[in-house]
């Protein structure tokens, strides 16, 4: 037992919680690409595009950019636990690791063939091997790195910010006619049959899960180890360490964050060199408006324990809820389903996200009442744990 936490091997409803309040921000900034098929253009073919309204520029100020995050912070923390299992049970961490990074990559490539081109899971499964490697490195020297790989990447964005500036030519400005053509295209794909979606994908997601692995992964892998970091600390076992600090942590991360989303949003679609310049901002205060986000809903869950009560269940199948999400977006938006892709207007895709969210944690709490684990999950510890 950590001492004054919580017992090894008893969950932490916490991580939980925060887990399934990060699955709400991603189902918020996925769902824009399934009701606006010139966003989903502009990630496929390179291009401007989307809406640019009100809806989505709060979707990016707030969320784009902040829940992956979140997410991607605590599956470095998990895998401290998993660590801790594994020992628990004298199995081989590096053996249990292997198998549940195959697990996780064979789910993300069916992922993204038959349901979201924007699938994450590929990409957590091979830095899962990074960490396995990295898992004996001391919480300081992960910190350092995480900071090293988030300041390099930002840094790098303004060296291309700095390039467009001096050669303005280099700007996607202009891309009007490409944009709207490859949206019509998207959109007569999505929302003619199953066929046609599926079709699409094939030839969408090679190219979408190659540009996710180069501009997402340094990132992504830096949450890993800030999230190793914060494991080997124990940070989310001994509450009463930090909760006197959430104050300073809401301060910091809302005041640095903030500013910084709302730029981002303001400069979205130009194609030149201030939208990069808000881009590097955004990634290197990202951390820290994600904690301010954290620290609010734990000071929450101290005051009012039922609200983890609520998010638990949806935290603790977050596999299954992650490609649920998608499965219902695709019933709702694409030929698989009801095809109203671009036929809803921004405000009311928010208003699907609303209901698809409350419907998965329905189905969480109902179905963790019978199964200890949700399907997805089973399955990934069937195959981890080898029996």
């Amino acid at each position: 037992m950590a001492q004054g936490g919580v017992p090894d091997g008893r969950r932490i409803h916490e991580i939980d919680a925060v887990r399934g309040f990060a699955l709400a921000g991603i189902l918020v900034v996925n769902i824009e690409f399934f009701g606006d098929p010139g966003l989903l253009g502009a990630m496929s073919g390179g291009i401007g595009g989307g809406d640019h309204g009100p809806v989505q520029f709060v979707v990016q100020a707030l969320f784009e950019f902040k829940f992956y995050v979140v997410f991607s912070f605590l599956f470095g923390y998990s895998f401290t636990l998993q660590m801790r299992s594994a020992e628990r049970a004298g199995a081989s961490v590096r053996a249990r690791t292997l198998r549940r990074c195959l697990g996780l990559f064979v789910i993300g490539v069916l992922h993204g063939l038959l349901l979201w081109v924007g699938d994450i899971l590929t990409l957590y499964a091979a830095l899962g091997l990074v960490l396995l490697a990295a898992r004996n490195i001391g919480a300081r020297a992960a910190t350092i790195g995480a900071t090293v790989l988030i300041s390099l990447m930002s840094a790098l964005t303004l060296l291309l910010a700095g390039l467009i500036a001096l050669v303005p030519e280099a700007s996607t400005t202009g891309t009007d006619t490409g944009s709207a053509a490859e949206a019509a295209r998207i959109l007569a794909a999505t929302t003619g049959g199953p066929l046609d979606y599926l079709g699409l994908h094939l030839t969408q997601y090679p190219r979408i899960a190659i540009m996710i692995w180069l501009l997402q992964g340094p990132t992504a892998m830096a949450l890993f180890l800030l999230g190793l970091a914060a494991g080997k600390a124990r940070l989310f076992d001994e509450p009463d360490r930090w909760a006197h600090l959430l104050g300073r942590v809401q301060w910091i991360g809302f005041g640095l964050g903030l500013p910084a989303g709302v730029f981002y949003a303001a400069t979205s679609g130009q194609g030149d060199a201030t939208e990069l310049v808000a881009v590097a901002l955004t990634l290197a205060t990202s951390v820290f408006l994600s904690a301010a986000y954290v620290a609010t809903l734990l000071r929450l869950i101290r005051r009012s324990p039922s609200v983890a009560g609520v998010l638990a269940p949806a935290g603790r199948m977050a596999a299954s809820n992650y490609v649920g999400q998608s499965v219902l977006l695709c019933l709702v938006f694409t030929g698989y389903g009801l095809g109203l892709m671009g036929r809803i207007p921004p405000l009311g895709v928010m208003g699907v996200a609303v209901v698809v969210y409350a419907v998965l944690l329905a189905l969480s709490a109902w179905w963790l009442r019978g199964h200890r684990y949700g399907p997805v999950e089973y399955g990934l510890r069937r195959l981890t744990n080898w029996r």
